[in-house]
C-alpha cells in the first residue's frame, strides 16, 4: 500500500513552534533555526515554508507560488517539500 503526500501533510501546514524561519543575509538564503542547530534551505523551500502559517491551505500555497513565479504545475514540488518538512518535524 502506498500513501500520497496529501495523506500525510496537514491541509494547512504551519511551522513547528520549535523552529524559526528567517532570512540569513550572510548565507543569502532562508534558514530554519532550532535550539540544536540550523537547516539551510534552498530558495524553493524558503518560498514554500514562508507560506506555512497554519491558515493557508496547500492549494492556496501552490496557487500563490504559481502566480508569483508566473508558472503552473508546482503541486508535486510543493507536496514533495511539505512531505519532507513534515517528516523532519519542521511543520505540523
Amino acid at each position: 500500500m502506498t500513501t500520497t503526500n496529501e495523506q500525510i501533510t496537514p491541509a494547512a501546514p504551519k511551522l513547528n513552534r520549535h523552529f524559526r524561519l528567517q532570512w540569513e543575509e550572510a548565507q543569502h538564503c532562508h534558514v530554519l533555526l532550532y535550539p540544536e542547530g540550523m537547516v539551510r534551505l534552498n530558495a524553493s523551500a524558503g518560498e514554500i515554508l514562508q507560506l506555512c502559517d497554519g491558515v493557508t491551505t496547500v492549494e492556496h500555497i501552490v496557487a500563490t507560488l504559481e502566480q508569483k513565479f508566473n508558472t503552473t504545475g508546482l503541486r508535486a514540488d510543493v507536496d514533495g517539500l511539505l512531505a519532507h518538512a513534515f517528516a523532519q518535524n519542521w511543520i505540523v
